[in-house]
């Protein structure tokens, strides 16, 4: 006799499908962790690879953000192609070039090969994430489920940057800088065996050919943009600078203007014309260029200004770690009680005032005004990012739901990268205008100077940083004024 309480065969399938289903989520946020860690974890390693390959203040910043604006330049190609040839073969295929890059990485003997192998790095970590959050659309077949699962995949998205300064350091009060790399390679192992027995394949038939051209047109005019504002805030204006940005914003310009004329764009600029969507990506882009540059600099602040070493600093960064992971968790259940355009604006406030509470840090003191500062930004933060994608997804018709998915993971990638580059440069620019210092404080610590320049170097860091965190809360503030209005309307 059956009992009363068995699963009849079909459910019994059921629940064997929807538990494969979270086996397999389980393998899938394990490349978005590392991703997503791997744009942080380098904060608190900068120290030592400046002290032992010596790089230049502009090759500092490209080994930091090479890898965030590869990721955020094939994005969208990436997942484009991932329909076409698989999202589970390019999921691995990309994790196999992911992992060989960090070997690379890991035993650099220079710092152009370290820029190398970042840049490969991206262009492998730019094949992560679509492919792990469309596969999840094919695990999930349940709505409820599926939000869930996008909800736990934000989470460990939004708090592996957080926690990647926190595994830095442990790993470099132990090991040598190059370990912050190799530590992505057993995680990626685990992926390549368990991810061909429980992640489905899916094909998407596309009739148009990827567009080489616009690939192009992105990925260049980025990079020689990005590449004028470093090299203005290390050198100054010179003919580099003007040509470099000449070429840099004509190619972004040609990009647009491409996209309006193709049948099937690779990015479809239509979505921009929906106020609510644009004001969601504009705040993602606006809370990465924030956190990015918050993250960097306090981690150099801690270690170089205070004199901790990175373990020490790595225990200060647990507050902001712990507080947007906790928030990136449970986002939408205090959106769901306030409303999503509350919660929203709220968020974006307390982000910007948690930042703003970094001008309290001194020379001398203030480290709590960090500590408290980074948990306050922290729950701010955290929330942002999880309702981005609501936000986004929620604005546009169902048939666009796809697009706007790949717009806003690339303005995510796109906001870590500027921060460091547009917010990282100006603090250096701060920096150097200070005093006649070394390209960098780190250097300047070693370089054997005076008590007196030691002094004036730290002080005029700490002015950068200052000026670089109130800009970021700016622009958060500017993002919340914004959606309030849109909100009204």
């Amino acid at each position: 006799m059956t009992s009363p309480t068995a699963l009849r065969p079909d459910e019994t399938r059921s629940h064997r499908g929807d538990r494969r289903a979270w086996w397999g989520l389980a393998v899938l946020v394990l490349p978005v962790l590392l991703v997503s860690m791997d744009m942080s974890v380098l904060y608190l390693a900068l120290p030592a690879i400046t002290a032992d390959l010596d790089p230049s203040a502009s090759e500092q910043l490209w080994i930091l953000d090479a890898y965030g604006f590869l990721i955020a330049g094939l994005l969208i190609t990436m997942g484009s192609l991932g329909d076409r040839i698989g999202r589970r073969r390019i999921l691995l295929l990309g994790a196999s070039l992911f992992g060989l890059a960090s070997v690379i990485a890991a035993f650099a003997p220079t710092s152009a090969l370290l820029i190398a192998a970042r840049a490969l790095m991206g262009i492998g970590g730019a094949t992560l994430l679509p492919s792990s959050l469309s596969l999840i659309t094919d695990l999930f077949a349940d709505p409820r489920a599926r939000g869930r699962a996008i909800g736990v995949w934000t989470a460990f998205f939004a708090g592996g940057a957080a926690v990647g300064p926190i595994i830095g350091g442990v790993l470099l009060h132990h090991f040598w800088w190059g370990s912050v790399f190799l530590i992505n390679v057993p995680v990626l192992l685990v992926l390549l065996l368990a991810a061909p027995a429980l992640l489905p394949e899916r094909r998407v038939a596309s009739g148009s050919p990827l567009d080489l051209a616009s690939v192009v047109m992105s990925v260049v005019g980025i990079m020689a943009a990005v590449y004028a504002v470093k090299h203005v805030a290390e050198y100054g204006l010179d003919a580099v600078t003007l040509i470099t940005g000449a070429v840099g914003v004509g190619l972004i310009v040609a990009f647009v203007r491409r996209q309006r004329t193709l049948t099937v764009p690779l990015v479809d600029l239509s979505l921009l014309a929906n106020r609510e969507f644009t004001v969601a990506i504009g705040s993602s882009l606006a809370g990465m260029m924030s956190l990015a540059a918050f993250s960097y600099l306090s981690s150099i602040y801690l270690q170089s200004v205070t004199g901790r070493d990175p373990l020490a600093a790595a225990y200060l960064g647990v507050p902001l770690a712990v507080t947007v992971f906790a928030s990136s968790m449970y986002g939408s259940r205090i959106a769901e009680r306030l409303g999503v355009s509350t919660t929203f604006v709220a968020s974006l406030v307390l982000a910007a005032l948690g930042s703003l509470m970094l001008l309290g840090v001194g020379v001398d003191g203030g480290v709590a005004w960090y500590v408290a500062g980074s948990a306050v930004a922290g729950l701010g933060y955290g929330t942002v990012f999880t309702l981005v994608s609501e936000v986004a997804v929620g604005s546009v018709p169902e048939e666009q739901t796809g697009a706007a998915v790949g717009v806003s993971e690339t303005s995510f990638e796109l906001g870590n990268a500027l921060g460091l580059a547009l917010l990282g440069s100006l603090a250096a620019w701060i920096f150097a205008a200070g005093g006649d210092f070394a390209p960098t404080l780190g250097e300047t610590l070693e370089s054997g100077a005076g008590a007196g320049v030691i002094d004036a170097a730290k002080q005029s860091f700490v002015d950068g940083m200052h000026l670089a965190t109130a800009i970021g809360a700016g622009l958060m503030l500017l993002m919340a004024v914004l959606a309030a209005r849109s909100r009204r309307r």
